[in-house]
């Protein structure tokens, strides 16, 4: 770890926000070294940092890792019954989780990450990320008055599901969309006739699949972190 900012530092520690933590700086009750610090100073990785008395030591950077997805392993972190889940495809990393899920028979772009608020942020329907997904299906490429449908709304048995793009391709159509509900891009083609035989997940938010094969992995950079308007440390 290089030099960074003293408040930067508590608030990665998860002592206090960074405002909070310069107010604690400003009030005395934060040490470098056992000296009183100062606002605005930095600290690096051989600096005693303490408040009120108690060492303070940051928390380790966070990882992100975005996967292909294999058809056939779960998007869990154990299974009661032995069989593959994604954990098996990653590194062993400390508190190292899927982000959602991916169905079982389903394949393609699946992130796992130690860090809960960038989690929270995927996931939560309140910020509405979008899912791009190409599905194969039986009954061949999806026409344009289907498509028109999908967007429109369908009805399942939890509520209606809208596209929010659609396009044919062969064999079937690439669907965004910006829910994540069980099966549900099977279950709204399912819905207008169509039977998925393959899906497969190519975008979430501004993050795409790109060259990965199934199985495979890659630490997510800073500037893909920043895609999905969150930094993590």
């Amino acid at each position: 770890m290089t030099e960074e900012r003293l408040q930067k530092f508590l608030a990665r520690a998860g002592v206090a926000s960074r405002r909070k933590a310069e107010a604690l700086i400003a009030a005395g009750a934060v040490t470098v070294n056992g000296q009183p610090a100062i606002l605005g100073m930095k600290v690096g990785p051989d600096d005693e940092v303490r408040l009120d008395g108690g060492l303070i030591k940051a928390k380790t950077k966070n990882v992100t890792y975005a996967l292909y997805k294999p058809v056939a392993v779960l998007s869990t972190v154990s299974d009661d019954r032995g069989r593959k889940t994604v954990m098996d495809l990653v590194p062993r990393v400390a508190g190292l989780h899927p982000v959602g899920r991916l169905d079982y028979d389903s394949e393609g772009l699946l992130l796992l990450s130690t860090d809960g608020d960038l989690t929270l942020r995927l996931t939560h329907p309140r910020y509405q990320h979008e899912k791009e997904y190409r599905a194969w299906c039986k009954e061949g490429e999806i026409s344009p008055s289907t498509g028109r449908r999908l967007k429109e709304g369908v009805q399942l048995e939890d509520g209606t599901a809208r596209a929010l793009a659609l396009r044919p391709a062969p064999q079937g159509c690439v669907i965004v969309i910006a829910e994540g509900r069980n099966r549900q891009v099977r279950r709204m083609l399912a819905a207008v006739g169509y039977t998925v035989t393959r899906l497969k997940r190519t975008r979430i938010a501004a993050l795409k699949l790109r060259d990965l094969k199934p199985g495979q992995y890659r630490e997510l950079s800073h500037d893909e972190l920043d895609k999905l308007g969150y930094t993590h440390n």
